[in-house]
């Protein structure tokens, strides 16, 4: 189902590419600006098996990303520059904030040379957890599980599941619904649970994996240090905030915040909500956020920015560098505005 929905996007892309669509729709629905999300940034893998390919692009594809931006005559920008203009209302120029979730090692080593070629900025949203190698990458731990075995097995409810994973048609199979169920748990404290039953079972420890690809405190605060960064907030545990009580979210947000703003010894003024869809975050969140005195915050909802966002500062949209598609030719698609517009029925500002 998943590899039909991957088809129909693509499909689509190309079709606005190929028709010549996104041309005519640009000056319509190409807004102010846009804020693009991306996550790792890494030379390509080879293995069969890459259910989380989608969060991986490669630098070559960064790099044409820039370019494109740079050709458009588009304004790369901080996301300070962003709230500036927006709580102004200066919309002169059409701008891009380019952000990267989770506080990845490969953040440093992969995507910053290919920023500083550009001079452009961006910012990280770091979960403090997985600076602090005590984090959980729950869904890096499922893909290697899958990987690593030719049958998984897990207690759900009152349930054993029992799934082959022999073949990678069998591992992405396996892999897409476990992580729906997991999605699907009520409370972040049942994946949580559900998870570590499922690596005492494979004798894992997935708190590893944190330490093996995010950014520790030491190496964030000399990453924060260079003058194109910015560092975001991306709550302590990258829990899904919308399952939590009002009380938790709050904690999850401004101790999360303070966490970072104590190891790196400067203000923490943005955040990332974790999954950021309608299922993680939603209006609750986005007062919360206000609440808890950020100046913006970012969902993971498609979308370019248009003037109406500035009234919704804490409930951005943001367009995924997907890495199931890294084509040159998707780029002036996406800049243009019109595939999130399909995909949003043509509704300039989604903040409900």
């Amino acid at each position: 189902m998943k590899q039909f929905r991957h088809n129909i996007i693509r499909a689509g892309l190309d079709a606005l590419y190929f028709t010549g669509a996104y041309h005519v729709l640009r000056p319509i629905f190409s807004g102010i600006g846009t804020i693009l999300m991306l996550h790792n940034v890494q030379p390509p893998r080879t293995d069969a098996f890459q259910p989380n390919r989608h969060l991986e692009v490669t630098p070559q594809f960064l790099r044409a990303t820039l370019r494109h931006l740079r050709s458009q005559n588009i304004d790369i920008i901080t996301m300070d520059e962003l709230h500036r203009r927006l709580t102004t209302r200066e919309f002169g120029r059409r701008f891009a904030c380019i952000t990267l979730d989770d506080g990845y090692r490969d953040n440093r080593d992969f995507a910053l040379p290919v920023f500083e070629e550009f001079q452009a900025p961006f910012t990280v949203y770091a979960a403090s957890d997985f600076a602090q190698g005590t984090g959980r990458l729950w869904w890096i731990t499922l893909e290697r599980l899958i990987a690593q075995n030719d049958s998984i097995e897990l207690p759900i409810g009152d349930a054993e599941i029992r799934l082959d994973t022999r073949t990678p048609d069998d591992k992405q199979a396996a892999f897409d619904r476990l992580h729906a169920l997991m999605r699907g748990l009520p409370g972040s404290d049942d994946l949580q649970r559900t998870m570590a039953t499922l690596c005492a079972r494979y004798r894992t420890d997935d708190t590893a994996i944190s330490r093996e690809l995010c950014l520790s405190w030491s190496e964030l605060r000399s990453f924060a240090a260079h003058p194109l960064v910015t560092i975001g907030a991306h709550s302590i545990t990258h829990g899904i905030l919308a399952h939590q009580r009002e009380s938790l979210v709050l904690h999850e947000m401004s101790v999360g915040r303070a966490r970072i703003e104590s190891n790196l010894d400067r203000e923490i003024a943005h955040l990332a909500y974790p999954y950021g869809d309608r299922a993680a975050a939603g209006p609750r969140e986005y007062a919360l956020a206000r609440r808890a005195g950020f100046k913006t915050a970012v969902t993971t909802r498609p979308g370019m920015l248009f003037p109406g966002v500035a009234d919704h500062l804490t409930a951005l949209p943001r367009v995924s560098l997907n890495g199931n598609y890294q084509n040159d030719r998707i780029l002036p698609v996406l800049t243009s505005g019109a595939a999130t517009a399909m995909w949003n029925g043509f509704r300039r500002v989604d903040a409900a």
